[in-house]
């Protein structure tokens, strides 16, 4: 039986899993810099933290490198651009929005392989979007507030 789906909807896929890299990408520069910039005893907890979530990153990027390549695209190799500043406060909302938008672009992008029949690539989307989750907590923590509500 011919699959009748248009292969447009699995190279948009794929150009959406590149921008998702790309933010990739810049999680794992930001947090290693971050990391390091971080002054003050207030800070250290949050540094380390920031260490293990660039790791995560990668281990993320990989993860959607090798999706964008079964599907037939090539991953992106440039980041999206990172906020420097010499403002801890700063760098944690930075990074705080960044979550934010990730998290936001991991729901959807989950409907749209869902929408499209490509369940196993939802379910790596899943994966990351647990340590996702985790890192959004982890900064809101860090700036002494509650984790932002993303229901809507």
């Amino acid at each position: 039986m011919a699959d009748n789906r248009p292969s447009i909807a699995r190279e948009k896929l794929a150009a959406l899993l590149n921008e998702d890299l790309a933010r990739e990408y810049q999680a794992i520069i930001a947090y290693v810099v971050y990391s390091q910039v971080l002054k003050g005893a207030e800070y250290m907890s949050i540094a380390d933290q920031l260490q293990k979530h660039a790791a995560e990153e990668l281990k993320h990027a990989l993860t959607i490198s090798r999706q964008i390549d079964y599907l037939g695209a090539t991953p992106t190799t440039i980041p999206k651009p990172i906020e420097v500043s010499d403002s801890a406060e700063k760098i944690l909302r930075a990074d705080l929005q960044n979550e934010i938008d990730t998290i936001k672009n991991y729901r959807e992008r989950i409907r749209q392989c869902e929408t499209l029949g490509e369940f196993a690539i939802a379910e790596h989307i899943r994966e990351i979007l647990l340590d996702e989750q985790d890192h959004l907590i982890d900064l809101a923590t860090a700036l002494g507030e509650d984790a932002p509500d993303l229901t809507n």
